[in-house]
């Protein structure tokens, strides 16, 4: 079988198995966010945190409590790397510098997990578990809150509350994420990762007398890490370590948890705005989309020019020999295109046009699916911003679901969209003007540049990966870095719920013969459009100084 075919079967398969999953994930996280019973754990939690699960919050209390949660996770979690030399089961390594720590606080709190750091040399498996795969689940509980709480905005009708933070919170956390990690980790341990409390660079004697290098809680970090769409990873290789990623099979695995809650979402959206259709059209603007990225990245990556890439029939530099091209750039486009951030390759090695399209995938929004959550959050405002469009195309007032997109609507809307962009070029704006930030830079040239653009679009949209030829780990790059994922990760948040707030409050509007239907595929393509135009006009000028520049030398 030929390396495109293989390709082709693994993409397939994985489209395959996420549409067999969409409707009863889907239908689970509705009934899990619309139930009335509490569990008991939850009851107990409820109590100790002083949290009554039966009140309803208002968009702004429901955003000072993911702010408040939020700092309180990023404090514990710097003071815990900071005094990580004082605590049991730190491997003797000494406490995280200051920067880093910020850094590192604020990058998992954000769901980004950008590491500016070598894993398994500088964490001991305290941090790494009371820490860094605490914040993998929470964080992404987080970011699905979020989203139920525009979702609750839009199906509500002259309300004046969203729900409960606290309860979506641990609801997220114990009835989603946990279930599905612990499954998704027992499945790891059987494909090869290690899951113990060794150093990882102690050596075990094998039986027949073989010697190996093992250690760590791997297989259930690694599961929780894909399944939250976050980055990261006990080795600086990433999923290109064996231990983090052993297999093709496990390779398959890793990517299906990175999709499957953020193309679940939309039928639970569906469900809760009483009209399904509307969640299929959104998960389809999403497939077309990801299909979309993962065709181009792979073609990119394995028709590219050149003596040496043409002999061998593809891109190899920067791959895992057991993934080969499709395979690897399947997995690029995924992590990219969603918030997750782990790789199983070099992007810094990738073609100039395939390491432009992981870049152009995160400055999407990564909408397609997106993060757990945000992806959902982002993509509805989208949908927003379009019927907005489109109502000004034809002179009627946009609606939404039955809700009015006024100009309230739409300044947080645009204030939601252009966050990013502002972060992303200001930081490589910042970067580039200062000749110690350059000097970072393993290449000159255009490609320095996009390594670059790729470290601030990544912090921007709590993406996490890199092109690891940047040394970011500078105090400039920490705190700047830093700077951008808390902003990248909060204001948009604050939008959102702002926006949700407003349309709860709204009465509904009558459909009429001049409403636009947005279940057709005439609005799929419609949000298609936007959202690539409106990405392309923003970026265009920053992609045209590195990764085109490069690509057409």
């Amino acid at each position: 079988m030929s390396s495109t075919m293989a390709g082709v079967l693994f993409i397939g398969s994985l489209v395959v198995a996420l549409a067999l999953v969409h409707r009863p994930l889907g239908g689970y996280m509705y009934r899990v966010y619309n139930g009335g019973r509490h569990l008991a754990p939850e009851r107990v939690i409820y109590r100790i945190i002083g949290v009554r699960p039966d009140a309803e919050q208002g968009w702004g209390g429901y955003a000072r409590s993911v702010l408040a949660f939020s700092a309180i996770s990023v404090l514990f979690l710097y003071g815990l790397q900071r005094l990580q030399d004082k605590l049991f089961l730190s491997l003797g390594f000494p406490s995280v510098t200051d920067h880093v720590a910020w850094n590192t606080a604020v990058s998992f709190v954000t769901n980004t997990n950008w590491q500016a750091y070598s894993g398994e040399s500088t964490m001991g498996h305290l941090v790494q578990m009371s820490g860094l795969a605490v914040q993998n689940f929470v964080s992404a509980a987080v970011g699905m809150a979020v989203a139920i709480a525009l979702v609750r905005g839009l199906a509500r009708k002259e309300a004046g509350e969203l729900g409960n933070f606290w309860v979506d919170l641990v609801r997220g956390t114990l009835r989603i994420l946990l279930p599905i990690a612990l499954v998704g980790a027992v499945v790891l341990l059987a494909g090869g990762l290690v899951q113990n409390l060794a150093s990882p660079h102690e050596v075990t004697t094998l039986t027949g007398g073989t010697q190996a290098i093992t250690g760590g809680p791997v297989a259930s970090q690694e599961i929780i890490k894909e399944l939250g769409n976050n980055g990261g990873g006990f080795y600086n290789t990433n999923s290109a370590h064996p231990f983090e990623n052993a297999t093709s099979w496990t390779n398959w695995v890793e990517i299906f948890a990175i999709l499957l809650i953020p193309f679940a979402l939309p039928r639970t959206f569906g469900r809760m705005v009483g009209d399904r259709r509307q969640g299929y059209a959104i998960v389809a603007i999403m497939g077309i989309l990801a299909l979309t990225g993962v065709a181009l990245l792979t073609g990119l990556e394995t028709a590219h020019g050149g003596t040496v890439p043409q002999a061998v029939g593809a891109a190899l530099e920067g791959k895992d020999m057991r993934f080969g091209v499709p395979d690897s750039a399947t997995f690029a486009a995924a992590t990219t295109l969603t918030s997750t951030g782990a790789v199983n390759s070099s992007h810094d090695s990738f073609t100039a046009f395939g390491g432009m399209f992981t870049m152009f995938n995160m400055m999407l929004g990564e909408v397609a699916p997106g993060g757990a959550g945000a992806g959902l959050y982002g993509m509805l405002v989208l949908a927003v911003i379009t019927v907005f469009v489109a109502g000004l195309m034809v002179g009627r007032t946009p609606e939404y679901l039955g809700k009015r997109i006024g100009a309230r609507e739409i300044k947080f809307a645009a204030m939601y969209f252009l966050v990013t962009p502002v972060l992303v070029l200001t930081g490589t704006a910042l970067a580039m003007g200062s000749a110690e930030q350059r000097a970072s830079m393993l290449n000159t040239g255009p490609h320095g540049f996009s390594e670059v653009l790729y470290a601030f679009t990544s912090a921007a949209n709590n993406n996490g990966s890199a092109f690891a030829g940047l040394t970011a780990n500078t105090p400039w790059y920490d705190v700047a870095l830093g700077l951008c994922m808390a902003f990248g990760r909060f204001l948009p948040i604050i939008f959102v719920l702002a926006l949700a707030g407003s349309l709860a409050a709204q009465a509904p509007v009558p459909a009429s013969a001049g409403t636009l239907p947005t279940y057709r595929p005439q609005f799929v393509g419609m949000v298609v459009g936007v959202t690539v135009i409106l990405v392309a006009l923003t970026f265009l000028p920053a992609l045209a100084l590195g990764p085109l520049a490069e690509g057409f030398q």
